[in-house]
């Protein structure tokens, strides 16, 4: 898996961020998220404003945003918690970066499936693109993490990239996505032979009739 990425001075991290707060429009977004709960259930919220707050942090570095202490600190009183219960959710999943990531935050599954279908080419297209686990590039653009299951194993392998899966993946189409990311463009995410969603390669091989029909959900023709 990777190595443990490099959380800065925590001196040097709160004299940035010990003053975060929501920009105004992330306020009324925090509003809505918390107006779902019933009073007393406010940490209920923890998810989805804790990826707010990266997704802030990452709109004012131009990255693909992280969690420092303080804003950590911050979602916890804006739900009434200890900082040590939004932490503990912090750590849990792989979608918070706890570390400072580049522009383009490259997650390679590395669990069974995409190991079987061919994940060691995926990361070895990395490596020579100048990738390195558990660390970001010297020009910001990229961070590369190997991850587990991201739920594509059908399409395995595949890579997720801030928001968006590139799937079926082998070293050639990795590097291509890679330089498309470099150069400022923006590749097509999902499958990067061509497939629809999971149907097998060359497409649908049952219910052929149904493929773009207009079916409702008691089997009837609408």
């Amino acid at each position: 898996m990777a190595e443990a990425a490099t959380i800065p001075d925590e001196a040097e991290t709160r004299a940035r961020w010990g003053g975060f707060a929501w920009s105004e429009d992330n306020q009324r977004k925090a509003n809505e998220i918390l107006g779902r709960y019933p009073a007393g259930r406010e940490q209920s919220a923890c998810l989805p404003l804790l990826d707010l707050a990266q997704r802030q942090v990452g709109a004012e570095t131009q990255t693909q945003g992280w969690l420092p202490v303080p804003v950590i600190e911050f979602v916890a009183r804006a739900i009434g918690v200890s900082y040590m219960r939004v932490f503990e959710v912090a750590t849990f999943y792989t979608m918070y970066n706890l570390a400072p990531v580049g522009r383009y935050h490259v997650q390679v599954c590395g669990t069974t499936p995409c190991l079987l279908a061919g994940s060691d080419d995926v990361l070895a297209a990395c490596k020579n693109h100048g990738l390195t686990k558990g660390r970001t590039t010297p020009d910001g653009l990229f961070t590369l993490t190997e991850v587990e299951c991201l739920g594509a194993c059908a399409n395995a392998p595949m890579v997720q990239i801030n928001d968006d899966n590139f799937e079926d993946l082998d070293y050639d189409r990795t590097t291509a996505v890679l330089q498309m990311l470099a150069r400022g463009e923006t590749p097509k995410p999902g499958s990067q032979t061509g497939r629809q969603d999971s149907c097998p390669a060359g497409g649908p091989t049952t219910l052929r009739e149904m493929v773009g029909s207009n079916h409702d959900y008691r089997g009837e023709w609408a």
